[in-house]
């Protein structure tokens, strides 16, 4: 007696009979290989006409670069989920803030890589009543990079020195400074929210030439983002940076330590320290300059304490 072949194979059920049998692929939606192709081109399209507009001097507003269409159009966009879903930020104290005229922001710095001054960029254009842009004081390094150096300059970021502070006040830019520098950006986590010495005073000085009110800010989750539990001194100098972290994921996993730890964050901002009552020539004064450094820098020390004190977990 021979065993025939069932013409419709299929599943059986408890009682044995037979199921209709599902077509390979049934229940889910097929994949069109051109809709794939057609969304593939217009990502690279959209990448490769943001590269070129990074290069390219068309919509700079001024000699250094600063392009805000570019910037609320397609970078702003890129960093909003950061802000927004990521690091939940949340910006206190905005009213401080002048909606008009020339001001000094002066916040901590710190977090291994940069992202600080992103977040408090999209604090102040977004969230800001006024949607103010500032103009961020950057280190030598963010312009030696071609492509770091573009972007860089669209975002209005500018060089960091005396000269360019001096104008965007006086032409009654938001300017923001870090003084804290790559002391503050590269301390290992152990220091973490323990200012830096803030350089020479020199954003003092700079505010008391100007009359420009100075508006401390505190931020507080970048410390954690990327945890810097030790250095490596002669990758730093082969790679000609400041310093070379490691974090507890960088290099060990490589690109994937890249990724920041999803930390959650507090920007903020102080009542102005207002230096119109100075006479000019009290930028001159060391004493002077000195004095108001420390005070700027107390009020964020203080603040910065204060809310570390009183958040509960780091990541929410």
């Amino acid at each position: 007696m021979s065993i025939e072949e069932d013409p419709a194979p299929g599943a059986r059920n408890r009682d044995g009979q037979r199921t209709e049998a599902s077509a390979p692929g049934a229940g889910t939606e097929s994949k069109d290989p051109s809709l794939v192709m057609e969304v593939v081109q217009q990502l690279l399209a959209e990448g490769m006409d943001l590269f070129g507009r990074l290069a390219s001097e068309d919509g700079a507003v001024d000699d250094f670069g600063f392009d805000p269409d570019l910037v609320d159009g397609a970078l702003l966009p890129l960093l909003r989920p950061l802000y927004e879903k990521y690091f939940r930020v949340e910006a206190e104290g905005l009213e401080h803030v002048p909606d008009d005229g020339g001001a000094l922001v002066v916040a901590n710095h710190s977090g291994t890589l940069p992202v600080d001054a992103l977040m408090l960029q999209v604090a102040l254009r977004e969230k800001h009543p006024a949607r103010r842009a500032v103009r961020m004081l950057a280190a030598d390094l963010a312009f030696d990079f071609p492509v770091l150096r573009d972007l860089t300059r669209k975002l209005g970021h500018v060089r960091a020195c005396p000269e360019n502070a001096l104008r965007l006040l006086s032409d009654g830019e938001l300017v923001g400074v870090m003084p804290e520098g790559y002391k503050g950006l590269g301390k290992p986590y152990e220091e973490r929210y323990r200012l830096q010495r803030f350089g020479r005073g020199g954003f003092a000085a700079v505010a008391l030439r100007t009359g420009r009110p100075i508006v401390p800010c505190s931020i507080v989750g970048a410390e954690e983002i990327y945890p810097m539990i030790g250095e490596s001194r002669t990758l730093a100098r082969l790679l000609n940076l400041p310093y070379f972290p490691i974090t507890p994921t960088f290099p060990l996993l490589g690109v994937l330590g890249l990724v920041p730890l999803p930390t959650k964050w507090t920007l903020r901002f102080e009542p102005p320290v207002h230096t119109d009552m100075f006479p000019p020539e009290a930028a001159d004064d060391p004493l002077v300059v000195e004095k108001l450094a420390g005070e700027v820098k107390d009020t964020i020390q203080h603040r910065l304490s204060e809310t570390v004190r009183h958040r509960g977990s780091v990541f929410r």
